[in-house]
């Protein structure tokens, strides 16, 4: 059974802040899987966390978050 998180538990997991995720999300770094019907909820599975490890290993070695957004399939592939 896949993991499922929200916003502020994916930014327990991974490190990253909320207000980092929220600005991943607005650029398209992220996305996430479903929202809540009623509490419109964002929710995010473990491909998401995978994501941000590699952007965070990515922007420790310097590279740009313009230049992962362009690679993200192919960062995304490395991860299938």
């Amino acid at each position: 059974m896949p993991n499922i998180y929200l916003l502020k538990d994916l930014s327990h997991v991974t490190g990253h802040s909320v207000d980092t995720l929220k600005f991943y999300l607005k650029i398209g770094l992220i996305k996430e899987i479903a929202r809540g019907p009623e509490t419109n909820f964002r929710f995010f599975d473990d491909t998401t966390v995978n994501s941000l490890k590699d952007i965070r290993e990515l922007r420790k070695n310097g590279v740009p978050l313009s230049k992962i957004k362009d690679n993200i399939p192919r960062y995304k592939k490395r991860q299938g």
